[in-house]
């Protein structure tokens, strides 16, 4: 048995792990975060003593559960609502298929699990009203919270937020949603999460937007449907007004207890590079401490996010927490890793396999990047503002709709892509394919290439990315420097007159990617793959 932790280091989930969700079930704590065009969808984390955290794997691992084909870029999961009743854990989510031109089409689903580990049943849409769809369990009764959307030219695209009463027996909402009560001048806010505690009932929300004026809002009534008043201490937790703290666009929070009589907070931030520079990360899951003011109110101290913050007063883990090292993956098993997720469609035997060469895996080419189903993508979240990757590849094309290699991957218009293809000889050669707001370029270089071969990245403190290659006779550079701050959730938000026409908020991935534009399939083996984070 391990000595307690003193100590929480924030972020606790890096890279893409935004907008969480917090819940203790007896001794231990889990963690939900969106995923958007990502399988598996829904992110799960485990912990024991809220400094060390273990994945769980995705909760929505079948396109019985989620299918995400044609979703757009930063669509699907959006804000999933872990809780637990009658023995039970709920999972409320959201697959939203557009949200540009003033339309959000968010259809919320229910699933329902005896253990966090599954299996999950078969979702029951509850509505498409609006999204960041919530759960309160209140004694018997349960409700559903969510923003609802206004479509309408000119006006703010809330309708407020508002409650139904949730059938936990049948899964279904039961009446008309009834308008809740917000404090004056409340604004656009989203993110809704509501507790009862004690006489009061709290309800956190994210304020602000997602960028660096985000921020974690409290109000609290008597009465579930308000009216709400707003503590008037100000915000729970921001960073807008202080841009040089490591930790920025702090908001959409939830709350829990340890059981003890401590309370955390759990909230998304991200680390830019430079003084409120592009974040290449993503949105991070960190944690703040909360007290209680005697009048009720909860506080974190200085209302800011920090690096480091106290852990609570618990017993010492049964099981010894492993330190952060290189992550290396020989393929050895017979299904993807935890770390792994794949693009818009499940990891299954129809594209990708782990039995058909042992310790190898067998990747299918599949469609352009620009098509919202069908790519054949595996990749996993970049977690630090430095970095390598590397993977060992067997690939032997036939033409130049074929190509196989390493990329670095935002949304289907922003990445980079080192690559083995053919040229116009049929000849095996080495390039580099770039993706800048949609617009490619190709870079052409000489190297003619082995069927097996190594590749890899890295990234700099300076946001620069650097391409390499082992052919066999050790590494060596290919390519300029290049530009990360392409992979930036800022990057790649596009407005078109001030209309929203692609989000950015997924941050930067790595991993294995194959294209057979021809439609055959054309496979490519990867016999290791190594993420090698450089920040400590």
């Amino acid at each position: 048995m391990e000595a307690r932790p003193e100590i929480i280091r924030n972020p606790v989930l890096p890279g893409s792990h935004p907008d969480p969700s917090i819940l203790r079930v007896g001794g231990e704590f889990f963690l939900a975060t969106s995923t958007f065009e990502w399988h598996p969808g829904v992110r799960l984390h485990r912990s024991a003593d809220l400094a060390n955290w273990s994945p769980v794997g995705g909760a929505l691992d079948e396109t019985r559960l989620l299918d995400l084909a044609g979703c757009p870029d930063s669509g699907g999961v959006w804000a999933p609502n872990l809780t637990f009743a009658d023995e039970r854990f709920y999972l409320v989510y959201s697959n939203v298929s557009t949200y540009a031109g003033g339309f959000t089409d968010c259809p919320n689903h229910v699933v329902t699990a005896p253990t966090i580990d599954g299996p999950w049943s078969d979702p029951v849409l509850l509505h498409a009203r609006g999204f960041d769809a919530s759960l309160l369990h209140d004694g018997d009764e349960s409700w559903l919270i969510n923003l609802a959307h206004d479509w309408r030219p000119g006006h703010s695209g809330s309708l407020g937020l508002e409650a139904t009463r949730f059938d936990r027996r049948t899964l279904r909402t039961l009446g008309e949603p009834q308008q809740i009560a917000l404090p004056p001048q409340a604004g656009w806010i989203e993110g809704p999460n509501l507790y009862r505690i004690g006489d009061w009932y709290y309800l956190l929300t994210a304020d602000g937007g997602t960028g660096y004026d985000h921020q974690v809002t409290v109000a609290r009534s008597r009465s579930l449907l308000g009216p709400y008043e707003r503590d008037p201490h100000g915000a729970l937790l921001t960073a807008r007004d202080h841009p040089d703290l490591p930790l920025q666009k702090a908001g959409h929070g939830s709350l829990v207890s340890t059981g003890s009589g401590e309370w955390y907070l759990a909230y998304l931030a991200a680390r830019p590079h430079g003084r409120r520079g592009p974040c290449i990360l993503g949105r991070e899951t960190a944690l703040a401490p909360v007290t209680w003011t005697d009048d009720g109110w909860p506080r974190v101290p200085g209302g800011l996010p920090a690096l480091t913050i106290p852990a609570p007063n618990l017993p010492p883990p049964r099981q010894p927490h492993s330190p952060k090292k290189a992550e290396s993956d020989g393929f050895d098993t017979k299904a993807l890793g935890s770390q792994w997720s794949t693009l818009r469609r499940p990891a299954s035997e129809d594209w990708l396999s782990l039995t058909e060469r042992p310790s190898h895996l067998r990747v299918h080419g599949g469609r352009s990047p620009r098509s919202l189903m069908g790519a054949s993508l595996v990749a996993r979240r970049a977690t630090a503002l430095r970095f390598g990757f590397e993977a060992t590849m067997e690939y032997e094309p036939r033409g130049v709709q074929q190509l196989a290699g390493i990329t670095a991957y935002y949304n289907s218009e922003n990445w980079y892509f080192l690559h083995v293809t053919a040229d116009d000889n049929a000849r095996p050669v080495l390039r580099i394919a770039h993706c800048d707001r949609g617009r490619t370029a190709l870079g052409e270089f000489d190297p003619s290439v082995p069927a097996r071969m190594r590749l890899g990245m890295d990234l700099a403190d300076d946001a620069k990315l650097t391409f390499r290659y082992d052919a066999g006779d050790g590494w060596e550079p290919i390519g300029p420097a290049y530009d990360a701050t392409v992979l930036s959730d800022g990057h790649a938000e596009v407005f078109d007159d001030g209309a929203i026409r692609t989000l950015g908020f997924t941050g930067a991935f790595v991993g294995l990617w194959v294209w057979d534009l021809t439609g055959g399939g054309h496979a490519a083996d990867f016999d290791v793959a190594e993420y090698t984070p450089r920040d400590e």
